[in-house]
């Protein structure tokens, strides 16, 4: 009889302590996925969209820069890109891409202003024009091996009115000089008499899309390059290693 009453105490009190473990756990096991929806939830901050998250304070910003800034955004929408100083278009409208800098730098051809927003279109040039360009405009640049020529200034208007001109230079329509008289006049009557030349609405020519890149040759012989692209390949699989 005591053996049973023994055995009997045994058993209860064993489905005490699994009575208790399994109420332990049920409390605990909604903390627990609590806590994981928690962290699965994102942030209010990460709600928001990465252009209104990353947009740099434009009221630091030069005026030039603020200006062309709203022009552009008016245009064309927010930027594809920000950093602290910098704002980025692609494939906005005609050109390639904008940037849009915090940073002047003093021009003053055809008159006083700032050079702040480089546009950039798909454009071979020839190497014999290279002079020729740089003594029409010290704002307008040319990267030959992507293929691409660009214009800085103030105003998107005056950027194609550079290229527009850029391609007379080019092309043989204009000589340097009347290129530079004629975007002197386009400005003063932009300004003065509220006149918009067509070269500054618009690309008065075709613009390329590609296929405009020189890759040049190579300066070595073949045996040469083969040597050299071998070592190249070996710095480059040692660095991979470091890594």
């Amino acid at each position: 009889m005591k053996r049973k009453k023994m055995m009997l105490s045994v058993v209860i009190a064993f489905t005490a302590l699994l009575s208790q473990q399994v109420n332990a756990q049920d409390t605990t096991m909604p903390a627990d996925k609590n806590k994981m929806s928690m962290d699965k939830m994102p942030m209010e901050k990460d709600k928001m969209p990465m252009d209104k998250m990353m947009m740099p304070d434009l009221k630091s910003w030069p005026e030039a820069s603020q200006m062309a800034a709203k022009d552009m955004m008016d245009k064309y929408g927010k930027p594809n890109e920000t950093t602290p100083h910098m704002l980025v278009w692609y494939n906005n409208g005609p050109w390639k891409k904008t940037t849009i800098y915090d940073v002047e730098t003093k021009h003053i051809f055809p008159v006083d202003h700032t050079d702040v927003m480089e546009q950039v279109i798909d454009y071979k040039v020839p190497a014999n024009k290279f002079s020729d360009l740089a003594e029409y405009d010290g704002s307008v640049s040319v990267h030959r091996t992507d293929g691409e020529i660009s214009a800085k200034c103030d105003l998107e208007g005056a950027n194609f009115l550079a290229l527009n001109l850029a391609n007379d230079v080019i092309t043989g329509k204009k000589t340097v000089q009347a290129a530079r008289e004629f975007y002197a006049n386009a400005i003063k009557e932009f300004v003065l008499e509220k006149k918009t030349s067509p070269y500054m609405k618009s690309f008065q020519f075709t613009v390329p899309k590609g296929g405009t890149g020189f890759v040049d040759k190579n300066a070595v012989s073949k045996e040469l390059l083969e040597k050299i692209m071998k070592a190249k390949m070996k710095m480059k699989m040692e660095m991979k290693e470091k890594m």
